[in-house]
């Protein structure tokens, strides 16, 4: 596929997407509402522990902020992947969309971009909240760093949205990784606390979770304002990260639908 081709149909879902989302302004509102809630709420529970409490050297505030925004982010990009399979096979048109000229994998890109472009809406929204309604303090946050960090995590969710949609198609259980990142991994990765105040065992599995240092690195470059140097370990992890993950999880999920095609199992769910 041509770049202009690759443009032109990724402008085109986008179009697609938004039209959508502008029929449905009552969940804009929706949205905003609750992250407002979720956002006081947390400035409220920092209050409550006192500030005393300054993990990493940062008030506790700006660390819940950046760590539940940010890995709420990531895993509703995730799920994005595993919600676009899911509704193609409950409304059988996911073998119609797979026999298109189009690459699956770059179909399935294309219809996650508009997620992951309202995702970022949110997070935006999210933070502003929290450091400007609420004076958290931002420092001089190093915000090349930061989007470096956010370019290599966005690939790494991505990675595990395409594994997860992957897993859908196979045995119709994608929503399993989905879950152990919603209900487990948080716990392990720094979300609401530092990975450091975790028994050894389990610092040594935070340390094979990326979110971890997306965490950590998206908190350096904000509200340590850290440069290059301090970010080298974060950065340099993530980029393994995505190296390995992004090619392996578009070959596993090339075989996983040459399988559900030759066992005619593409629309089970």
């Amino acid at each position: 596929m041509s770049l202009a081709g690759f443009a032109d149909k990724l402008g085109a879902t986008v179009r697609r997407d938004l039209l959508t989302a502008v029929r449905h302004r009552t969940g804009f509102l929706m949205t905003a509402a609750g992250a407002l809630a979720e956002v006081a709420a947390f400035y409220y529970l920092a209050r409550a522990v006192g500030p005393g409490f300054r993990p990493e050297g940062s008030d506790y505030f700006p660390f819940l902020l950046v760590g539940t925004g940010f890995y709420t982010f990531l895993v509703m990009g995730i799920n994005s992947f595993l919600t676009i399979v899911q509704e193609a096979q409950q409304t059988g048109t996911l073998e119609v969309l797979m026999t298109t000229s189009t690459p699956p994998a770059a179909l399935l890109v294309f219809s996650a971009v508009s997620a992951f472009a309202g995702n970022t809406a949110q997070l935006i929204f999210y933070f502003g909240a929290g450091f400007l309604l609420f004076r958290s303090p931002l420092g001089q946050a190093n915000l090349l760093g930061g989007a470096i960090v956010f370019a290599l995590s966005l690939a790494i969710a991505a990675s595990l949205g395409i594994l997860a949609a992957a897993l859908q198609l196979a045995i119709q259980k994608g929503s399993v990784l989905v879950w152990l990142l919603g209900s487990g991994a948080w716990f392990m990765t720094g979300t609401l606390f530092p990975v450091a105040s975790l028994p050894r065992p389990l610092r040594v599995l935070a340390g094979m979770i990326p979110i971890t240092y997306s965490l950590d690195g998206m908190r350096l470059c904000l509200l340590q304002g850290a440069d290059f140097p301090a970010l080298f370990h974060s950065i340099s992890v993530l980029f393994l990260f995505a190296a390995t993950l992004l090619p392996a999880s578009l070959a596993v999920f090339s075989s996983t639908l040459r399988r559900a095609r030759l066992e005619g199992t593409l629309s089970f769910y």
